[in-house]
């Protein structure tokens, strides 16, 4: 599955688009009116496909983060050196990491590849030569540059434990490996398996967190605390799709080929889900916390248990946006009461059984 994200044409065609409306920031204690100079954004409009509530984005409002040359440039980043330069004043104790990791940069693209590489080093596979690498890989490939950006937004808002893009740029480690795993895999794509293999490992090591590079990921992925996290070689993972920690998307045995799970847009797995086989997680499902899973799931339907069962289904598009893993007490009252009754109708046969 090829990298989704705006195609050659459409993204240097957006690039040129104005909006008459005038881009105003989320939060004014973050990112203030006139704060050093910074231009004003709403950023849901820029990646509006991340409001929740709206599953795709309005082509209308997508705006380039590719062409400097843009009147907008580039909102994520911008938020992220203002964060960055106003956590420097509070924490004058960071304010050097601060500017090592983000200010002397001068995009996204070079700053991740510095913090992923200084994350990432050990004695024999030095930062400089990672930088080296995740620098060419993302600063070549538009579709990692797209994703980037969405992967940080989504983090933003779905963990409300994510104070500011820069801390999430920073700080998650979700983030981090989810982004080492886009540049091994496409090295891996480019024929150069040993090294995929190698940032794999170390990213295994460092994070604990194991995503083959031959496994193909969306944009605006969530792994939330992502501890745990084991991806196959052939699992397949659609946009919008929130994991959280102790996620195994697993094959069934030693067979090879396609044996790892296909995983829809919007869906929303819970922690400690395991889910194994080639078997296909609808659009918008949800699978609940702990749940061994090894059929296929209904698109917006909600599983769960050992083995998963489905128990209702799920009113929003894409759960994996509002992050609700619970349903209603009325669902569940209602389960309760069906529960009961059908312990009931087994006694009374038992009974019935039994006087003949």
């Amino acid at each position: 599955m090829a990298c989704s994200c705006l195609s050659e044409d459409n993204w240097f065609a957006l690039s040129q688009m104005r909006t008459t409306t005038t881009l105003q920031v989320e939060d004014p204690q973050i990112i203030g009116p006139n704060s050093a100079g910074m231009p004003e954004y709403r950023l849901e409009k820029v990646f509006p496909v991340y409001a929740v509530g709206v599953s795709e984005p309005d082509p209308n409002l997508i705006v380039s983060v590719a062409n400097t040359a843009s009147t907008l440039g580039d909102p994520i980043w911008d938020a992220v050196k203002l964060e960055a330069k106003l956590e420097a004043e509070k924490e004058p104790i960071l304010s050097s990491f601060l500017y090592a990791s983000i200010l002397t940069h001068d995009c996204l693209e070079r700053a991740l590849s510095f913090v992923l590489s200084n994350r990432l080093q050990n004695p024999t596979l030095l930062a400089t030569q990672l930088m080296d690498i995740f620098s060419d890989v993302i600063m070549h490939n538009r579709c990692i540059q797209c994703s980037i950006r969405l992967d940080l937004q989504a983090c933003k808002d779905r963990d409300p434990s994510c104070l500011s893009y820069c801390s999430a740029l920073l700080y998650l480690k979700g983030y981090h490996a989810l982004q080492t795993h886009r540049v091994a895999h496409t090295l891996w794509n480019q024929g150069r398996k040993v090294l995929a293999l190698a940032l794999q490992s170390r990213v295994s090591e460092v994070f604990g967190v194991d995503i083959h590079p031959a496994a193909q990921i969306g944009e605006g992925i969530l792994l939330d605390h992502a501890t745990g996290v084991v991806i196959g070689e052939t699992a397949v993972i659609g946009n919008r799709v929130s994991l959280m920690q102790g996620v195994t998307l697993g094959g069934t045995g030693k067979e090879i080929g396609d044996r790892h799970p296909k995983i829809g847009q919007g869906a929303l797995i819970g922690a400690s889900a395991t889910i194994l086989g080639n078997i296909k997680i609808g659009e918008g499902a949800m699978v609940g916390a702990g749940s061994l899973v090894m059929k296929d799931v209904p698109p917006h339907s909600m599983v769960t248990g050992i083995p998963a069962k489905v128990i209702g289904y799920v009113d929003d598009q894409d759960p994996s946006l509002t992050m609700k893993h619970d349903a209603s007490k009325a669902f569940f009252k209602q389960v309760a009461i069906s529960c009961k009754e059908a312990r009931s109708n087994g006694a009374v046969a038992s009974k019935d059984d039994g006087s003949t």
